[in-house]
């Protein structure tokens, strides 16, 4: 059966979508990469709240997302961007989602590392900064999760200068109970990070971020990279202390980062992986065997996906996200905290759904299509009998 999706050009034209999903398989916990997935929340469909309501989130639905991505071995990145972290989700609803992801976590066996940012502040000073931090670092540190230290708009908004975020940092570095991860957020995933570390030029930004993290290498497990420049990554990751590791966080690049070259290679904390999870996963193992070929040829094809799912405006990427879970039978509708699910057109999702369905992720296709029809029918797309 065929179906008529919209193009960008508005013209609806004709797909076949294919009647097997691609096979994939479940296997030993990797050996090479450390990888983990943002994960998205599930709102509740049935809940009476406007877009600047507090979040309602789908408790139940939500952890079972994050149980399927434990399942294929993927860690879970919660409370993170891809969550909506201040496009949805507020403080309240994060430090509630961290204990409770971090409790099922324990409760699986699932790895899981948690954001600590200062979204309880619209402003602020610098030492008001850094109480935010510290009262987010003690709600993920009490949960058992391992602490994300993700950027923060309010210290962008307030720092004088490059001084600032070495004192802010080295402040949360010394008191982190376990080494955490840094998370450099570019401008184009947030607009209000713009000039973090001190600086617009990102030469002189990422001197102050290895400055940080020279001064305190010891209680920096790794760094998140989403600046979407291969380059600019690879370079920075050959300048990081013995035992740092880079998670690359580009969801233009991964395949390249993650395969790595002869001079080394990133992990991975991608929001990208959210849809992908089994074949990601799968492609990881392929790389545990040392075949980076067989990695590219699994993972490669996603990139176009992926970069459709990134356009810009790019932080609108989460509506894609949630878009493909609901078309994969993760969750019963297509509605996001904030009422995110209209930041994206039609012709955009039919795209998205285009894209996804060649690669074969939707578990059962007739679902998805079936969906597919749905949300065609609401915007007054006919189709054939």
């Amino acid at each position: 059966m065929t179906i008529r999706l919209p193009g960008a050009d508005g013209a609806l034209r004709t797909y076949t979508p294919r009647t097997e999903p691609l096979a994939v398989t479940t296997g030993a916990p990797f050996t090479s990469r450390t990888v983990f997935s943002a994960a998205h929340v599930v709102a509740d469909p049935y809940a009476d709240v406007s877009p600047d309501s507090p979040a309602a989130v789908d408790w139940d639905a939500t952890l079972a997302f994050r149980r399927h991505l434990w399942s294929h071995g993927l860690g879970v990145a919660e409370a993170m961007d891809t969550a909506q972290r201040g496009m949805g989700l507020d403080w309240a609803g994060a430090a509630e989602l961290i204990r409770r992801s971090a409790a099922e976590a324990k409760a699986v066996g699932g790895r899981i590392a948690c954001g600590v940012g200062t979204d309880q502040l619209a402003s602020g000073t610098v030492a008001e900064i850094r109480a935010a931090y510290e009262e987010q670092l003690t709600v993920v540190e009490e949960s058992g999760a391992q602490a994300i230290l993700m950027a923060s708009r309010a210290l962008a908004a307030a720092a004088s200068g490059p001084e600032d975020y070495l004192e802010v940092y080295g402040h949360l570095l010394r008191q982190a109970a376990e080494p955490v991860v840094l998370h450099w957020l570019g401008p184009m995933f947030d607009p209000a990070l713009e000039g973090y570390w001190g600086s617009p030029d990102l030469d002189a930004a990422t001197d102050t971020f290895l400055e940080v993290i020279a001064a305190h290498s010891d209680k920096v497990d790794g760094i998140k990279v989403s600046l979407l420049d291969a380059q600019r990554e690879i370079d920075l990751r050959r300048r990081l202390p013995r035992g740092v590791r880079c998670y690359t966080g580009d969801d233009f690049n991964y395949p390249e980062l993650i395969a790595g070259d002869e001079k080394g290679f990133s992990h991975a904390l991608l929001g990208i992986f959210d849809p992908l999870g089994p074949l990601a996963a799968q492609a990881v193992r392929v790389l545990d065997t040392g075949d980076k070929a067989g990695f590219r040829k699994l993972l490669d094809p996603t990139v176009d996906l992926s970069r459709h799912l990134f356009r810009t405006p790019t932080r609108f990427y989460k509506t894609g996200v949630v878009f493909l879970a609901w078309l994969a039978g993760h969750q019963s509708h297509f509605t996001m905290v904030g009422g995110l699910q209209s930041a994206r057109s039609l012709p955009h999702l039919a795209r998205a759904y285009e894209l996804a369905d060649g690669l074969g992720l939707f578990p059962d296709p007739a679902l998805a299509q079936t969906r597919m029809r749905n949300l065609l029918g609401v915007y007054g797309v006919e189709q054939d009998r």
